[in-house]
């Protein structure tokens, strides 16, 4: 795996896409706008803090306006969900971007730009305020590659993979979400992580999905595991991938059960299928 400062979950409601996801066509593209900005070349461009776009199959939060374009993503590892970014117009893609995903300090090597050029390139937590209904991911998640437009391979293990997890969690107590996120704007919300402690497989949620290309085709299945960061153990105890998210290549659905049982609920990292992690501090996990 490559190392990133932040996963992008476009909420598409979809399993499959063009084998360049900026390239699909038919409506909105909020993947194309963002890998605009932070793709090679892109106005944010960075070689010291990699922004990861990807289409996921989750479906988007219903805006409070029915009648109003928008989409969600999901901010990982910072673990945050923007349920409402509207489509009409390039701002909300700017105020996501300015707001939470430019980095809050640059890396040393940009010391010789201006400070017109570093300020561009800095967090601006004003912008945040633009986005309405921000919640912070409380559910497990768990994500499949299932990109067969870009790999046949990945067409074939991502649908039965995401069968099989969803099966297994069910059966280890976790609530399955497969709806949408349904947030009421206007309503006192906590949304701090302490809110959401609770130990996995007493009720939590997990939610299951298809991801577009992560790299790596001959790792097919390719799943990473997020584990929200107030996550404990069925013992109370901090769980020990709190906050990581874990990847694992070669995953087929007989080791489904066992990825559940070891890294969902009892925090340990299955070394066989290991492809690698990250922290909540961005830091990348080895065995």
């Amino acid at each position: 795996m490559s190392s990133y400062a932040e996963q992008v979950l476009v909420c598409t409601g979809r399993d499959d896409w063009s084998s360049r996801i900026e390239d699909e066509r038919g409506g909105d593209n909020l993947a194309a706008d963002l890998k605009e900005l932070f793709g090679r070349g892109g106005t944010y461009s960075d070689p010291y803090h990699n922004i990861s776009v990807l289409n996921s199959s989750f479906p988007s939060s219903p805006p409070p306006r029915t009648q109003a374009q928008s989409a969600s993503a999901y901010l990982l590892p910072s673990f945050k969900y923007i349920p409402f970014l509207p489509r009409v117009s390039f701002d909300s893609v700017q105020a996501l971007a300015k707001g939470y995903l430019l980095p809050e300090k640059l890396h040393p090597a940009h010391d010789c730009l201006s400070p017109i050029h570093r300020d561009r390139l800095t967090r601006k937590t004003a912008y945040q305020r633009l986005l309405l209904g921000v919640q912070d991911v409380a559910d497990v998640l768990v994500l499949i590659c299932g990109h067969g437009g870009r790999d046949p391979r990945c067409g074939i293990f991502g649908p039965l993979l995401r069968d099989e997890f969803e099966d297994k969690l069910a059966k280890a107590r976790l609530r399955v979400a497969r709806d949408a996120v349904r947030v009421q704007l206007g309503q006192a919300e906590d949304t701090t992580a302490s809110a959401h402690a609770r130990a996995i497989g007493d009720g939590a949620v997990a939610r299951v999905g298809l991801i577009s290309h992560i790299g790596g085709h001959k790792f097919a299945g390719n799943v990473v595991i997020y584990i929200p960061p107030a996550s404990r153990t069925r013992a109370g105890e901090q769980h020990a991938l709190a906050g990581c998210g874990i990847w694992y290549g070669r995953v087929e659905p007989k080791h489904v059960e066992g990825l559940v049982r070891e890294t969902i609920l009892g925090g340990r990292v299955v070394e066989d299928m290991f492809r690698g992690g990250i922290d909540s501090k961005r830091r990348l996990l080895s065995i």
